[in-house]
């Protein structure tokens, strides 16, 4: 009677052992996910500044920042830096694509419409990657802090060591739409 209880015991914590290791699993596909979406929009950025730079010449300050942004964003050392550099590049480019609204033949120009139509697509393409990302981070947590199989994640030394992607406290705010009206 106590083999079985022992034997029973085993495959109950190895099925907890598989999934613990098949989330983190998850969690690191995720992440790599969002990591493939971000490299697309890090590539997309220099076409379409370059495409704008010839009818924007007076806005070289945001040509600039983003290009700054965007080198920071590649050098982040982990995911917190990353995540940051990361809002605000989007911060920046929504800032960047307000000001292109004032210029009608960069607005029609073929290259800046591809480009924009690309940027609009990863930028999509990375929402989705993240909600995937923050649902596996859940999962993980879930499964690192819920007894018993915390216990387990202990012993194998799994650790919280991803943070949920979260928008900057500027995107929280309400959007004054005067600011668009004028």
């Amino acid at each position: 009677m106590v083999l079985y209880v022992l034997l029973g015991l085993a495959v109950v914590i190895y099925f907890m052992y598989v999934s613990l290791i098949k989330k983190k699993n998850n969690l690191k596909e995720s992440l790599a996910g969002i990591e493939v979406q971000l490299k697309k929009r890090l590539d997309l950025i220099p076409n379409l500044l370059k495409a704008a730079a010839k009818y924007m010449e007076h806005e070289k300050n945001i040509f600039d920042e983003v290009a700054k942004v965007r080198e920071n964003a590649l050098k982040a050392s982990n995911y917190n830096e990353k995540f940051m550099a990361e809002n605000k590049l989007s911060d920046l480019m929504h800032t960047f694509y307000a000001r292109a609204e004032a210029y009608p033949e960069l607005k029609s120009d073929k290259a800046v419409v591809t480009a924009q139509e690309g940027m609009i697509d990863v930028e999509e393409h990375i929402a989705a990657a993240r909600r995937f990302y923050n649902s596996a981070v859940k999962e993980y947590k879930n499964a690192l802090e819920i007894f018993p199989s915390s216990l387990i994640a202990m012993m194998i030394g799994l650790k919280d060591e991803y943070p949920f992607f979260e928008a900057e406290e500027k995107a929280k705010e309400a959007i004054n739409v005067d600011e668009y009206l004028k």
